[in-house]
This record gives structure tokens, C-alpha cells and sequence, in this order.
């Protein structure tokens, strides 16, 4: 798991920390059952306080993306499969809506979209 903080953000330590462990989770760099670093290690990495990170996974357990294990630790939720899928969903339709945009910046047409897509998807079959 990589996590890189900036002491400039305007958004705070903890909240970056829960953006972009929940940004590993939905790309699926972070799977179900998982272990995440304990709060102290991370804090440790990250030179921050253990406070600080104690809150991001809080947070993170709060939104049901981790579960804690009393003695064992943090890890990726497995239970809230249909959050998570709804989530990469968006991160989906995100990439796609830009993906038309860019399209009809350059002149394409729906259906030279869908043959574009048609071919990558079978490409990426074989």
C-alpha cells in the first residue's frame, strides 16, 4: 500500500489518507481480507501522528470500506462488496465520460465510439 501526503494540501492529513486508501480499495490495488498496516506503523512511515491515523481509519471503518480485528488488526472489508462495486461503477462511467469527450473533440461519432470500444474489448480478451 502506498500513501503519499502533502503538508501544503489544504485538506487535512487524515482525509488524505482515507481518499486514497479508498481510492486502492475501489481500483481493486487493495482487496477483501487484505491487511493494512497498523495504525502505529503507518503513522510511523508516514511521520505523523498516531492520532492522525487512528482517525483515517476510523473513517475508513465507519464507511464500511475496513474492518478491525480486535489483537489482529485492519483490514479490507469484504462484507461491502456492493458499495465497492458501485463505486468503481462511477470510476467507470467517469473514465468513459471522458472518453466520449475526447472522442467527439476530435470529430468521432457514436458508432466509431462503440467499434473503437468493441475492438479494445475484444483485443483485451485475447
Amino acid at each position: 500500500m502506498r500513501i503519499v501526503i502533502s503538508n501544503t494540501s489544504k485538506e487535512p492529513l487524515y482525509e488524505q489518507i482515507v481518499w486514497q486508501i479508498k481510492d486502492q480499495i475501489i481500483r481493486g490495488e487493495l482487496v477483501p481480507g487484505e491487511a493494512l498496516p497498523s495504525i502505529r506503523n503507518l503513522a510511523r512511515e508516514l511521520q505523523i501522528s498516531v492520532i492522525t491515523t487512528k482517525r483515517a481509519y476510523e473513517e475508513l471503518e465507519k464507511d464500511g470500506f475496513i474492518e478491525t480485528v480486535g489483537g489482529k488488526g485492519s483490514f479490507v472489508s469484504g462484507a461491502n462488496r456492493d458499495l465497492i462495486r458501485e463505486k468503481r461503477l462511477q470510476l467507470l462511467e467517469s473514465k468513459l465520460t471522458e472518453a466520449i469527450r475526447d472522442g467527439r473533440a476530435l470529430g468521432l461519432g457514436l458508432a466509431e465510439l462503440k467499434e473503437m470500444l468493441e475492438l479494445l474489448y475484444e483485443e483485451d480478451e485475447r
